[in-house]
């Protein structure tokens, strides 16, 4: 077992058992589930939307070099400078070279998680430089030393009270149980960053081939004066955020709306196409894209599960699985959690490091059929394990799996180890939980089901 794959059992058995936590949990992800459904019934036809969001972004995905050639042309046909990074080092380098270029000290940056991805955060503070997250969200836990719980909600596994005391300590704030107040006391601390900040850092929710531009969905308004006030904006997003046409986005952004927050539409969407233009009053005065790989085009490169790639980062997945709504967001260890995480992270981080993940789903279907682009997320599932197991069998699961394989294709074993399972089962429960029971791990917290009398091919052929 990888020290990743313990340290998520680890972490599970304790979540797990937290009532208090998964009570947080199961409140706010039910307070969403009532608001989406609501927006979900506002389309004409929703699985139609999901289908056409998906033939979009195979279009996209399947034809990538095509888009990303035309988007960066018209980025840099308006002065945008555009870098290409192959890995999260050399990401983090690039955008280290132009804090360098601008002798900057101070540096601001709304929601990305590309940037958490890369441990961009981490870097900047190493090379002496002050980084302070604008999502109140993202603040919260930063405050915190914590990473993101979550894809869209970075905070919702904190209560009012939790968030007063931390503003208290750490910001010398009065105690207050009401949200708008914390909002404001946030709010206060932050405009102030905003003024003194030397570099603006964002992500995209969505770029644009045909125009060169990208789309910033958010609700607070702190992306644009991330890339309003500081003299210098810098832009942090993977190859796959690129859609072909800006009309794309009359369906995309209701849809992330929708799946990410039960909204009808984010309160603020906002394009960029460049650097401030001669004659205009606002914006940066050069801007910088850094066009993240970091194995995607390797996830491309796999037929089978390249439809990860069309993931909108919308959370919609995570807020229906059963596994994540018990374990939580961060024993999952890595910066993208839930179903779409357990797919991609071993395919960004290594698979039998990470394999782990693939094993903790019901497989119950409820992510894919949630998924608003319609990606295939619980059958990718079933295929790393198939892969992990390809690439490097544990002894044991191999043998298991070659036994199993061996008495299920002889009918004649099969029912002899139909009838010791039935005499075996009482023994079972005698031993269940002690040091005898081999199975311990799992029969702790499950119980087997009952075996019927007898089995339907049996009560089949008495009845002819």
């Amino acid at each position: 077992m990888s020290t990743f794959a313990a340290q998520f059992l680890k972490h599970a058995r304790v979540m797990s058992g937290d009532l208090r936590h998964r009570k947080i949990i199961r409140t706010a992800l039910g307070n969403y589930e009532i608001a989406r459904d609501q927006r979900q019934a506002a389309f004409q036809d929703w699985q139609g939307a999901r289908q056409l969001a998906a033939v979009i972004k195979w279009e996209a995905v399947n034809h990538l070099d095509k888009y990303l050639e035309q988007f960066v042309a018209k980025l840099e046909a308006r002065g945008t400078k555009v870098h290409w990074a192959s890995t999260g080092d050399q990401a983090r380098e690039i955008i280290l070279q132009i804090v360098r270029d601008k002798k900057a000290r101070s540096i601001i940056k709304s929601k990305a998680m590309t940037a958490e991805e890369i441990h961009l955060n981490d870097a900047l503070e190493k090379a002496g430089l002050n980084v302070v997250e604008n999502d109140l969200g993202e603040f919260i836990v930063q405050l915190r030393h914590e990473a993101p719980y979550h894809i869209v909600f970075p905070s919702m596994h904190l209560t009012r009270g939790e968030i007063s005391e931390l503003f208290q300590r750490e910001l010398g704030s009065a105690p207050t149980n009401d949200p708008e107040e914390l909002t404001m006391i946030a709010r206060r601390v932050l405009r102030k960053k905003y003024l003194t900040a030397d570099i603006g850092i964002t992500g995209a929710n969505f770029a644009i081939a045909e125009t060169g531009m990208i789309s910033i969905t958010e609700n607070e308004g702190n992306a644009r004066l991330t890339a309003a006030l500081p003299k210098t904006m810098v832009t942090l997003m993977g190859i796959e955020k690129v859609l072909p046409k800006l009309a794309d986005l009359a369906l995309f952004l209701p849809m992330l709306a929708t799946m990410g927050t039960g909204q009808q539409i984010t309160c603020y969407n906002t394009m960029y196409g460049g650097p401030r233009q001669p004659g205009e009053s606002d914006g940066p005065e050069e801007w910088h894209i850094v066009l993240l790989d970091n194995h995607r085009t390797e996830l491309l490169a796999d037929a089978e599960q390249r439809d990860a790639l069309h993931c909108i980062r919308c959370g919609a997945c995570l807020n229906v699985c059963p596994i994540f709504r018990n374990v939580g967001g961060h024993t999952y260890g890595t910066t993208y959690s839930g179903p779409i995480g357990s797919v991609i992270t071993p395919h960004l981080r290594g698979l039998q490091d990470w394999k782990h993940l693939s094993n903790a789903s019901s497989l119950c279907g409820a992510c894919t059929q949630t998924c608003p682009v319609k990606i295939d997320l619980h059958h990718h599932l079933l295929q790393n394990r198939r892969n992990a197991v390809k690439g490097k069998p544990a002894f044991f699961e191999r043998l298991a799996y070659q036994a199993f394989g061996f008495v299920a294709n002889r009918p004649a074993l099969w029912s002899i180890a139909k009838k010791l399972g039935r005499l075996g089962q009482p023994l079972q429960k005698l031993v269940k939980g002690s040091a005898l029971d081999p199975a311990k791990a799992w029969t702790q917290t499950r119980d087997l089901p009952p075996q019927p009398k007898e089995s339907f091919k049996d009560w089949w052929t008495n009845r002819k």
